[in-house]
């Protein structure tokens, strides 16, 4: 990846946010402690003039640049012995339990502590179909998404798997907390998804020319203004749940980028749900539920992993309040 810099033109409702949650909200792809890393390092510029303070406060008219510095290939990506909850590995695959916070493969400069970087480190014989910055990656979860992910250690099943995706043979289930409550307890959402022309970070529902994307959606327990959703992916772009459940009016509770984080502090009754989402830092999307069939031995293998604590956190508070089981 060349060298690349993003330019943000900071609105009214951006005033007073520090610097580096700001690059945190529209650079989803970059931990917060990177982005202070590179403020530190003066690769970031506020108004023409480096910003040398993570802690900056922004104001209406502030021009912030943000310089991505260039990937590195393979060989220079270090394997680095972080611990993996893995839930399945033979010779041709690995079943994973991704902790929120963990970018999947490097990107946007960021080349340590991903999963891939863990992977390189766990395992010698990833699939080399994903490229020198993605060995062994079938698909891929949003950094602050938790949950069920499989990596192929050769190529025959990375090929074979991706066309399991591609076929939408593969059963993936996600939970969820969403503000508010859907008029219907069950719905599909058929809806084409396209980046967004304001901001090519975001993702947005278009009418026409975006990809088809279609979420099935259950909710489990309501509560007073938020809900406990399940969803099942017919289709894998990027941010489709998150902007799908935007587009209904119920984003997802903690979401930054896609209005869940304000309203669900505003929604917040009480004082363990405010501290529960301050603790949770992310979206409350889980990925629990993974079923494919095994390329090799053809045999139909299911994966699941409970709600992380963040989630669960947040969840118990919720419940205090009245709660309906559907």
């Amino acid at each position: 990846m060349k060298n690349e810099t993003q330019i943000y033109h900071i609105q009214a409702e951006q005033k007073g946010k520090r610097l580096d949650r700001f690059l945190m909200s529209v650079a989803e792809d970059i931990s917060r402690t990177y982005l202070q890393k590179l403020i530190r390092d003066g690769t970031v510029t506020v108004n023409n003039k480096i910003a040398k303070q993570p802690s900056y406060t922004l104001r209406v008219g502030d021009i912030v640049r943000l310089k991505l510095p260039e990937s590195r290939p393979l060989e220079t990506i270090q394997s680095e012995n972080i611990p993996l909850d893995i839930l399945y590995e033979d010779g041709d695959l690995i079943v994973l339990n991704k902790p929120a916070g963990m970018l999947v493969h490097p990107a946007s400069g960021v080349n340590e502590g991903t999963l891939v970087n863990a992977l390189l480190a766990h395992c010698t014989d990833l699939s080399g179909i994903g490229g020198v910055e993605r060995p062994g990656i079938v698909h891929r979860l949003d950094k602050d998404t938790s949950g069920v992910l499989v990596a192929a250690k050769t190529d025959v099943v990375h090929r074979e798997l991706s066309m399991q995706f591609e076929k939408h043979t593969i059963t993936r289930q996600y939970v969820t907390v969403v503000c508010g409550i859907p008029s219907e307890v069950t719905g599909t959402i058929d809806a084409q998804i396209a980046r967004s022309r304001r901001d090519r970070r975001r993702m947005s529902v278009v009418e026409n020319n975006g990809r088809h994307a279609v979420t099935h959606y259950q909710v489990l327990e309501i509560y007073n203004k938020f809900s406990l959703v399940q969803l099942t992916l017919e289709t894998g772009r990027l941010h489709q749940i998150r902007v799908h459940l935007q587009h209904i009016g119920h984003p997802v509770a903690g979401d930054s980028i896609y209005g869940g984080e304000q309203r669900a502090m505003k929604d917040a009754d009480t004082l363990p749900i405010k501290h529960a989402l301050i603790h949770l830092k992310r979206q409350a999307l889980h990925a629990r539920t993974l079923q494919f069939e095994h390329p090799i031995s053809r045999k139909s293998l299911m994966f699941s992993a409970p709600k992380p604590a963040d989630m669960q956190r947040l969840v118990e508070a919720l419940r205090t309040l009245t709660r309906a089981h559907l």
